[in-house]
């Protein structure tokens, strides 16, 4: 299995989204699982991946926060938070998620 930070150089979250990435693998037992992190510098590389924003999180190339956001703009995302909106999930929401899908 593949963790992927998909994001682009002018988004300042995707480093905090690896580290709860990798912080929610842990949670879960699974150190075996090695994030990784994929720079899309080009519409045409984003139009090829799950990209829906950065950061954009992926195992095995599919987002784990599915929406209908799939997007080839270099732009940053933002997530549903229980504080509101905000440009990278909670820990708690990471580790959700993968809980569902590891």
């Amino acid at each position: 299995m593949k963790l992927e930070v998909l994001h682009i150089d002018d988004c300042p979250n995707w480093q905090a989204a690896g580290a709860r990435a990798e912080a929610a693998l842990l949670e879960h037992g699974r150190s075996d699982i090695r994030v990784t992190y994929l720079l899309i510098d080009s519409t045409h590389l984003a139009a090829q991946t799950a990209f829906a924003g950065s950061p954009t999180l992926t195992l095995d190339g599919a987002d784990i926060f599915p929406s209908e956001g799939h997007t080839s703009d270099l732009a940053c995302r933002v997530y549903f938070s229980p504080q509101g909106m905000a440009g990278v999930p909670t820990q708690e929401q990471i580790s959700d998620a993968l809980g569902a899908l590891l």
